[in-house]
C-alpha cells in the first residue's frame, strides 16, 4: 500500500513564510519511503510548517515501529522568521504511528521531541537545516532551558498540559480520518481505554 501525505496545511492558503498558526499533518500507508517522498514532492514544502512535518515523518517517525498511519503533531511555541536563511521554529513536537483496529487507531509507536527546528526559505520553499532538541532524563530541563531561553516557560506551559495536548491531538486525528475517509471514531494508546477522536 501507498503511503499518502494527508495535510491539514493544504486546506490552508499558500504562505510565503512561517506565520505562527497550529500546523499539523500526517502520512498513512506501509513504510515506503520512496512512496512517502514521492509524495511528498507533490505538496511540497510551501510553509515551514509542511517541512516539519515532512522532516517529523522522514527523519524522527522513520525510526520508531511503523504503523498504517504516521500523525505528527506540532505544539508550537515560538516563531521567528526574520532571517530567510534561519527561521526558528520552537515547539512541543510529537510523531505517532498507528493502525486501524476496526474503528480504533490503535498507537503502536511514537513520542515526544521538544525542540527548536531551523529553517531555510528559498522563494517559496522551505527546508529543515537543523533540530535542537531537547535531552533525555536528567537531561531534559536544562537542554530545555538552553534551547528554549527566554520562551521556556511558555514552553513548560506547553509540554505540562495533558490533557490541551490530548485535545489537540484528537482534532488532529479528527481531522486525518475525515481526510482519508477512514471508518474510525477512537483512537487508543496501548495499555488505556480507547479515546473519541471529535
Amino acid at each position: 500500500m501507498m503511503r499518502n501525505v494527508i495535510s491539514a496545511l493544504v486546506l490552508l492558503p499558500v504562505l510565503a513564510a512561517c506565520d505562527g498558526r497550529q500546523a499539523s499533518s500526517a502520512v498513512s500507508g506501509n513504510g515506503d519511503a520512496n512512496n512517502r517522498e514521492a509524495v511528498f514532492a507533490k505538496v511540497k514544502d510551501t510553509t515551514c510548517f509542511l517541512a516539519i512535518e515532512r522532516y517529523f515523518v522522514e527523519e524522527i517517525g522513520s525510526h520508531y515501529v511503523q504503523g498504517e498511519h504516521c500523525v505528527p503533531l506540532q505544539n508550537i511555541v515560538a516563531v521567528d522568521e526574520r532571517d530567510t536563511d534561519d527561521i526558528l521554529v520552537w515547539g512541543d513536537f510529537w510523531v505517532f504511528n498507528y493502525n486501524q483496529s476496526g474503528d480504533t487507531l490503535k498507537c503502536v509507536s511514537g513520542g515526544s521531541h521538544p525542540g527548536l527546528i531551523h529553517l531555510r526559505q528559498t522563494g517559496r520553499v522551505f527546508e529543515v537545516t537543523a533540530f535542537d532538541q531537547v535531552g533525555d532524563g536528567s537531561r531534559f530541563l536544562p537542554t530545555a532551558k538552553r534551547i528554549f531561553g527566554d520562551k521556556y516557560e511558555a514552553f513548560h506551559a506547553v509540554n505540562s498540559d495533558d490533557k490541551e495536548r490530548e485535545r489537540h491531538r484528537a482534532a488532529v486525528l479528527a481531522d486525518y480520518v475525515r481526510r482519508q475517509g477512514l471508518a474510525v471514531t477512537m483512537y487508543q494508546d496501548y495499555g488505556w481505554p480507547a479515546k473519541k477522536i471529535r
